[in-house]
């Protein structure tokens, strides 16, 4: 029944409510984006055999071809000549994030037209194609951040408010001087020690994103760990473990999930700043399409694609958060319970 309450209140915020559904077109179009963006096509119906190109590397021998190697499929003597007379199903934009187009009309970046809708960046690439791989991972990294800052900080945060006295002080110092070492510099000093990828800069980041929930576990711990039901499940002979997890933790839970979309936003930043600045991954990313926004001034449709997509983006996800922490406040369901009697 209070699930139910909770969503009704959420609903009731339209804006909130309006942002979770285009946060999840969003979330669809970026696990989607190799069916929708990709130079492989989805099916090819060859000389009476079917192949998957989206699911299998098939080599141009394969089609007729001369060489081992794996087919291209924007090569025009692929499409031209191999494959004139076979049915092929492409995706809705025939590119991946790092394919290269020489057969443009004028020198990259282009300027969008009926090919290329959001244009090209200047390598040859095209923006839409990369724009989706980029959402991709930019939702991927945030996700991946918040599940990973959610066991750590509400571990550390429940840890720290559930025992107290020199726990949590000695605890408290340790925050407080991890705190204190600047993320940049850090991200920095390992771009330049080992090359950057995904994995090492989620874990950087990760290794300083968990003290912000950590500390707002711990307030909600510490304010009821003196209850009288907890106090009542110490008399009975609960467990520490049983007792933070079905007694405590509960209680902390709405602080933790209005936190965990401001998290992800975090994230993104994050991870949009560093690609910004170079010291991001090398796999398609909206910061470095932002970048080359600012490095192209003369074609502004790159820097306003990026833009608008990581604007909308960390909107919705600020919209659903607060959307979340009205739908979860005490106060609202208790205004709610005095309007019904």
């Amino acid at each position: 029944m209070e699930s139910r309450a909770v969503w009704r209140r959420f609903r009731a915020n339209k804006r909130a409510y309006v942002s979770a559904w285009i946060f999840g077109i969003l979330v669809a179009l970026s696990l989607l984006a190799p069916f929708i963006a990709n130079q492989k096509p989805l099916f090819i119906y060859h000389e009476g055999r079917a192949y998957f190109p989206v699911f299998v590397d098939y080599p141009e021998t394969t089609f007729g071809g001369d060489f081992e190697s794996f087919t291209d499929y924007l090569d025009p003597y692929v499409r031209e000549v191999l494959l004139r007379d076979s049915f092929v199903l492409r995706t809705l934009v025939p590119y991946s994030d790092d394919s290269i187009l020489f057969d443009l009309h004028a020198p990259s970046p282009t300027p969008p037209d009926s090919k290329h809708w959001l244009g090209t960046d200047d390598k040859g690439r095209d923006v839409l194609a990369r724009m989706l791989y980029g959402l991709r991972t930019s939702i991927a990294f945030g996700f991946l951040l918040s599940v990973c800052v959610l066991l750590i900080g509400v571990s550390v945060g429940a840890g720290q408010g559930y025992y107290g006295g020199g726990i949590d002080l000695l605890g408290q110092r340790l925050i407080e001087i991890w705190n204190s070492i600047p993320v940049l510099f850090v991200i920095i000093i390992v771009a330049n020690t080992i090359m950057p990828s995904f994995w090492w800069i989620l874990a950087v980041v990760l290794a300083f994103s968990w003290i912000g929930l950590a500390s707002v576990v711990r307030a909600e711990v510490l304010k009821v760990r003196n209850l009288e039901f907890v106090r009542a499940a110490k008399a009975m002979g609960f467990g520490d473990w049983h007792i933070i997890t079905r007694h405590i933790l509960p209680n902390a839970m709405v602080a933790t999930i209005t936190y965990v979309p401001f998290i992800m936003a975090s994230g993104i930043i994050t991870l949009g700043s560093l690609d910004f600045l170079g010291f991001g991954t090398q796999d398609a990313s909206l910061g470095e399409l932002l970048a080359q926004g600012k490095n192209n001034l003369t074609s502004p449709h790159l820097g306003i694609s990026s833009f608008v997509i990581i604007s909308v983006l960390l909107s919705v996800l600020v919209f659903i958060g607060e959307g979340l922490r009205d739908a979860l406040d005490p106060k609202a369901h208790s205004a709610e319970k005095a309007h019904f009697l």
